[in-house]
Formats: structure tokens, C-alpha cells, sequence
């Protein structure tokens, strides 16, 4: 039975998710507030967590950063009542998976996470496999699979799970051109509904740790019109 992790604040929300994840299978946990989910989240084995963005003593995001600058890659839902597109832009970047506004439906939620869940799994699969786990050197960039780094001129790369990622696939169809749509599916496996602003700030954000001049790039270059694509300079 997969364990869930649930961080909300509002108890008839709470008990809800509660509900229909034990319903659909699946053990739950609660937290009503940010260090209590903090807490569990580092220290219990669980396969999802699904966080609450506004909450009392830490907030989402906070808890969503720790969590990935500790290395702890459970998938995160992400839940708001604010449909604002820079949390939504924000809290993808920072490393959580998916994202959903409130009010939603219990049978999104549960369609949802079976999905993340789905494509961790899928994510894990690809990782192990040889073909990702040999590094992989552009230039005086390396990535390194399996440790989940990346290093420029033998200098670490401070990357976010989600850069990564996106490096990681860019620099296995090196010279290839990518549209934002291939890159929207195969790093977020989710539809954003055509949105290539999640794909844009990420590259920006790339390349502000890998390029020299942003503005003139040797490794990421755009394709006008199309996507992006890497390239040994």
C-alpha cells in the first residue's frame, strides 16, 4: 500500500483527501501545519506528498525547497487557492511536480496522483537504465545521471531538481532541436495546456549557471519559432 503524505491546513479539505486516497488504496498521513510536514516528510517513508501552498509555521513553498535542497525527490502535489500563475510558474520551479488550484475534485486529485506516481516510477526506470547512467560531456559541461549533478569546467552546478531534468534530456538529444511541447512532455509529463512559459524561465535559469553571456550562448541555443536545442560550442 503507497503512503501519502497530506499538508493541509483546513480540516474539511484534509479529511476529504483523506477520504478518497484510502478509499482509491492508499495509506495516509496528516499535517495540519508546515514543520509538522516538514518533519514527516524527511523522516517517513512515503511515496507522494500532496502540499498545501498557504499554511501556518512553514509555508509550501519553503516546505517544497527544503525537501529537494535536502535531496528528497517524493513527488509533490502542490494545492492553492490562488490561481496565480507565479506561484503556479514558482512552485514547478522550486521542484514540486504538479500543481492544482482549489476548489478541485477528488476524483482530479486521485487521477493525478496515480499519474505522478506513474511517471516517478517511469522516471526511476529511465535512470537506471545503462544508456542514462554513462555521463555525459558537451564541452566543458558534464552531467552525471546517476548522482543527479552537473558540473561546468569541474565547477558543481547548483541546479533544481526541474533544471536538472531538463538539462539531463536536452543533453541526451544533444544537437537535437526540441519544441517547448517535447520538452513540456518529457520533463513535466503533464499538460500545461501549450504553456512554454514553464519550459522558457527554466532555460533562462539554465543558462545563467552555464553560459558565460546569456544573451550570446554557446550551449543552449534557441531555435526561433520552434524550441532549443544543446550543443558542444
Amino acid at each position: 500500500m503507497k503512503k501519502v503524505l497530506v499538508v493541509e491546513d483546513e480540516p474539511s479539505i484534509a479529511m476529504l483527501l483523506q477520504y478518497n486516497l484510502e478509499k482509491a488504496g492508499f495509506s495516509v498521513i496528516t499535517a495540519n501545519e508546515g514543520n509538522t510536514g516538514l518533519q514527516i516528510a524527511m523522516e517517513e517513508k512515503v511515496e507522494m506528498i500532496i502540499l498545501d501552498l498557504m499554511l501556518p509555521g512553514m509555508d509550501g513553498m519553503d516546505i517544497c525547497k527544503t525537501l529537494r535542497q535536502e535531496k528528497i525527490k517524493t513527488p509533490i502535489l502542490m494545492l492553492t487557492a490562488r490561481d496565480d500563475e507565479f506561484d503556479k510558474v514558482l512552485g514547478l520551479e522550486l521542484g514540486a511536480d504538479d500543481y492544482l488550484t482549489k476548489p478541485f475534485s477528488p476524483r482530479e486529485v486521485i487521477a493525478r496522483v496515480k499519474a505522478i506516481l506513474r511517471r516517478s516510477k517511469m522516471n526511476e526506470e529511465s535512470i537506471e537504465d545503462t544508456e542514462e547512467k554513462t555521463n555525459i560531456q558537451i564541452g566543458d559541461l558534464t552531467v552525471f545521471p546517476e548522482k543527479y549533478e552537473a558540473e561546468l569546467a569541474g565547477a558543481k552546478l547548483d541546479l533544481t531538481p526541474k533544471e536538472f531534468e531538463l538539462l539531463l534530456y536536452l543533453a541526451n538529444n544533444q544537437g537535437k532541436v526540441l519544441s517547448r511541447n517535447q520538452l513540456l512532455d518529457a520533463v513535466w509529463n503533464y499538460d500545461f495546456a501549450g504553456d512554454s512559459r514553464i519550459v522558457d524561465v527554466h532555460i533562462s535559469h539554465l543558462r545563467e549557471k552555464i553560459e558565460e553571456d546569456t544573451k550570446r550562448p554557446l550551449y543552449i541555443k534557441t531555435v526561433r519559432g520552434f524550441g532549443y536545442k544543446l550543443e558542444k560550442p
